[in-house]
């Protein structure tokens, strides 16, 4: 689990040849970090920019103050990837409704902006998040693990309307304390691939092809806006689906510097 572990991944399967690897959330690379691919190990990648993307558009719809936020917790391509395409979607809203939403946290052309420096420090977590509510932000999206518990005090403490998104799994399930502030998620269905791995090495199917979490497959999603849905124009729903079925048609394309290959 975790880019973290690729190398360890790497080295571990070259001296288990007759073992097989599922590596999420990384490809392989050499020490000088050209590509490298082993029979014996599977990367189980997600194109999580396009879900972001909705999650984006539909920040940039919900927010009443015209400025929503971000933040990570080290500038590696699978947390890079999710601010991407949430600045995209914010764009997106701009373009097609004539809104001028800004996005303080990142900066996609630059590929620079708010960093907690590791996923483990909830302090760090709300004093960035501090620092967004204080420039206007009234959506936030962590992509710093435990670190949105740190956004949702960050809330609490300033009293203002603030909705968190969350990423991977959806928070309102997994970490329900703070339901109310809870927008939606960018999921990542970690577990649906990680059982057809499974199966399929059991049944003699392994292969060492990357799979891509997409749209169109269901790798990837939003989740539901649970307490939040009386909050959002049903409008602007109907647009997201409308923008979900171009993306997986390949009329509007979603990319990032971080998206898999």
């Amino acid at each position: 689990m975790g880019f973290a572990l690729a190398n360890a991944t790497r080295d571990a399967a070259q001296a288990a040849p007759d073992t097989n690897f599922a590596l999420i959330d990384s490809a392989l690379s050499n020490d000088d970090f050209s590509p490298l691919e082993l029979d014996n190990v599977k990367p189980v990648l997600y194109d999580t920019a396009q879900a972001a993307f909705l999650a984006g558009y539909l920040a940039a719809g919900t927010s009443k103050t015209g400025v929503v936020g971000t933040y990570g917790g080290l500038q590696f391509p699978s947390v890079t990837i999710f601010m991407d395409g949430f600045v995209d979607g914010v764009a997106y809203h701009n373009e097609k409704k004539g809104t001028n939403v800004t996005v303080s946290g990142w900066d996609k052309a630059a590929q620079t902006g708010l960093f907690a420096g590791g996923f483990d420090d909830i302090n760090q977590g709300k004093a960035l998040s501090t620092t967004l509510i204080d420039a206007g932000a009234d959506v936030i999206l962590p992509v710093a693990g435990p670190l949105f518990q740190g956004t949702a005090q960050a809330i609490q403490d300033s009293g203002k309307d603030v909705a968190i998104i969350g990423v991977d799994s959806d928070l309102f399930e997994t970490t329900p304390e703070f339901a109310s502030m809870y927008l939606t998620s960018v999921l990542k269905q970690m577990t649906d691939a990680t059982e057809q791995i499974i199966l399929d090495d059991a049944e003699g199917d392994f292969t060492s092809a990357p799979y891509v979490g997409t749209l169109e497959n269901g790798g990837v999603d939003i989740a539901p806006l649970h307490e939040w849905e009386s909050k959002v124009d049903p409008a602007v729903m109907t647009e997201i689906e409308a923008i979900k079925a171009d993306i997986i048609s390949g009329a509007l394309k979603v990319e990032s510097p971080a998206t898999p290959k």
